[in-house]
């Protein structure tokens, strides 16, 4: 394969997408080590303020697709993926890393890294500063930390016993979240100074515990994220535990809030913690923080089913139930089992009064919830329409005990049955219990005639007074840092090195040069001239060395001493690597072909 090193892409955007490195290993169950790896390296770059890193749903959902990276740039607005492969062998590890322009499909960086296991987190730390560099290189300005990774753990064994446990979380069913409960706790037996597994407990426990106010399960959460905390008190993962448990385990909107805020500083490209706290502001009404946070999530997590349910809730409670579905149907083009846009798209086709196609819906759909509830719950709001439903059995419904769902059905069944004091009595208890998507009772369309009654009143006092409420300020959008990295007086002196260096030694000759090698020849760092040239020339590193290198190759090609000599051959004595790079980037500069250009200037 040609690796083409330095082609400069005109589009100025600086993004990525991660895709799952292939589990190269002979066993195939080392997938949760390739998935980890890929993880990791998507929670690394999203530390570099300025790149657009999209997160691991949307990046994940190419999961063995053999797809043309064009197209999967195009799906997720990126005009760079990453792809690799993992190799794990008893205590060597062998990593293979390219990055690929989605514009034209060019492979402009590769490398192998075959490393000792122990040493997988210098090897991970590497990779990431390789891509920083290559992005900023060919894109633009970024500042790059010394390390984007620290070891969270000095035991090997206890890192991929949380790689298992995490692979299990991910799945997000109940198999899934106690398989991770079980190597959690294995992890933690074997590293008790490792934060992370207890982290993942808390969360795990918090959202077990929410959804029947299991106080015991809740505690657990509680005592985990206090011996996380002890470990490490800056971890994203661990306020968002924290705020999860805070808000659907105890309602707690204030502190939630806080601490979903907290997760966001600490790792900004955090959509799950972000999405919480648009979770948040859903329950209390806050409608119009709720979508920006919705749409800001859906920018770098564009192919995730479950930000599309979070925003189609949002129209939904705000009654828009046209939007609603739009977003409905999204998500279930993304994901057609996700059984949460099944349902709420069911309650949304209920309002819409349209039942020939909430009729066609349940029955193609197996995965529907509460088909016959939802029918004739269609017929009772809809009390005027002429439809042959059966709700003779619709008080045998309520009592009848048919499981967990995510939504109130029996609720409303007594709602639109005009009970409304056993109404107020169901929702009263569960109000108390914590239940659930009952968070969003204030604003949810088909409790719509209990707001008449002093009992429904008061419960709303009782769970969202001004004081119970976090505040709800205007969105203010913060523009980019564009500080200066250096004084005019420093800049001036580093562009006068450049241009001596460039001119007397020719260092542009060098086709391996790199941002970092430069900036060490003019004593600078590189996130310095990487400023530099961006703020004060208006070239990324790869369109400054190259338009010297095309200087060069056009004064050596008019020079007649060299007419013996190909242009191919004049090109890689200017410092090109790569035939491609430099015909692609010598008709960008000069709007012609080597070939015509000498033609069109020779006497």
């Amino acid at each position: 394969m040609k690796i083409n090193n330095h082609l400069a892409i005109s589009s100025p955007d600086k993004s990525i997408a991660i895709l799952p490195f292939v589990n190269m290993s002979a066993d195939p169950e080392n997938e949760y080590f390739s998935d980890g790896i890929t993880e990791e390296i998507i929670n690394a770059l999203t530390t570099v303020k300025g790149l657009k890193v999209i997160a691991r749903t949307s990046s994940f959902a190419f999961k063995n697709k053999n797809m043309d990276v064009r197209t999967i740039g195009e799906q997720l607005g990126v005009n760079t993926v990453l792809e690799g492969s993992v190799r794990k062998a008893k205590n060597r590890v062998c990593i293979t890393a390219q990055l690929i322009s989605t514009l034209d499909g060019t492979h402009f960086w590769s490398k192998n890294f075959d490393r000792d296991l122990e040493d997988i987190f210098a090897v991970q730390d590497e990779i990431n500063l390789h891509i920083a560099d290559k992005i900023r290189e060919n894109f633009g300005h970024l500042n790059v930390q010394e390390h984007l990774i620290e070891a969270p753990t000095r035991n090997i064994e206890a890192y991929d016993l949380y790689l298992k446990g995490r692979y299990q979380h991910l799945r997000w069913d109940g198999e899934g979240i106690r398989n991770s409960v079980e190597l959690y706790e294995h992890c933690v037996t074997i590293d008790p100074s490792f934060a992370l597994p207890y982290f993942g407990l808390a969360y795990s426990y918090a959202m077990y515990g929410s959804w029947g106010n299991n106080k015991d399960i809740l505690q657990l959460s509680e005592e985990n994220l206090r011996k996380g905390f002890k470990l490490d008190k800056q971890s994203s993962l661990g306020y968002f535990g924290k705020a999860t448990l805070q808000f659907w385990g105890q309602w707690d909107f204030i502190e939630g809030h806080k601490n979903f805020q907290k997760a966001l500083e600490i790792n900004p490209s955090y959509t799950e913690a972000e999405e919480g706290l648009c979770e948040l502001y859903t329950a209390v009404g806050y409608f119009e923080k709720a979508l920006w946070h919705a749409d800001n999530i859906l920018r770098i997590n564009p192919l995730s089913p479950n930000h599309y349910f979070t925003k189609a809730n949002i129209h939904y409670l705000e009654e828009d139930y046209s939007k609603a579905l739009e977003c409905l149907d999204i998500s279930l083009s993304i994901n057609p089992d996700f059984t949460h846009s099944v349902a709420l798209k069911q309650l949304c086709l209920i309002l819409t009064k349209d039942y020939k196609k909430l009729n066609e819906f349940l029955d193609k759909t197996p995965l529907a919830e509460r088909p016959e509830e939802c029918r004739v719950l269609y017929k009772l709001a809809n009390p005027g329409e002429d439809i042959d439903i059966d709700i003779s059995r619709a008080s045998f419904m309520i009592k009848e005990d048919l499981g967990a769902a995510l939504f109130p059905w029996q609720l409303f069944l007594l709602v639109h049955l005009g009970k409304h004091e056993m109404a107020l009595d169901f929702l009263d208890e569960n109000v108390k219990l914590r239940s659930g998507q009952i968070i969003n009772y204030m604003n949810i369309p088909f409790l719509r005639p209990l707001n008449q009654y002093e009992r429904f009143q008061e419960l709303l006092q009782a769970t969202f007074r001004k004081e119970l409420l976090p505040p709800n300020p205007e969105i203010q959008i913060t523009s980019s840092d564009s500080k200066n990295l250096m004084s005019d007086t420093e800049a001036d002196m580093v562009l006068e090195k450049l241009a001596q260096g460039m001119s007397e030694e020719k260092w542009f000759q060098n086709p391996s040069l790199s941002l970092r090698e430069l900036a060490d020849k003019v004593n600078t760092s590189s996130n310095k001239l990487s400023w530099l040239l961006n703020d004060r020339i208006g070239q990324n590193f790869n369109e400054y060395i190259n338009k010297l290198r095309i200087e060069d190759f056009k004064e050596k090609a008019l020079n007649p001493n060299n007419s013996h000599l190909t242009l191919l051959g004049l090109a890689y004595d200017s410092g090109f690597s790569s035939k491609s790079v430099f015909n692609t980037f010598f008709k960008k500069n000069e709007g012609l072909t080597p070939k015509a250009w000498l033609k069109s200037n020779q006497i």
